[in-house]
């Protein structure tokens, strides 16, 4: 997966509302494109596990 369609995913991740007033973003510029792709797939895991407290 490339860099941008990380990005996608992680703008997605961003929009649900289990991550609304987090700042997940900001530091995908500095993350290389393994790093982020851990990092997206830590955010998915953290909004899916909120979706199923809520």
């Amino acid at each position: 997966m490339n860099r941008a369609e990380l990005l996608v995913r992680l703008q997605r991740v961003q929009q649900l509302p289990q991550m609304q007033g987090r700042n997940i973003r900001s530091i995908a510029a500095v993350l290389s494109t393994e790093a982020l792709l851990k990092h997206v797939e830590v955010c998915e895991a953290q909004a899916e596990k909120a979706a199923l407290r809520q």
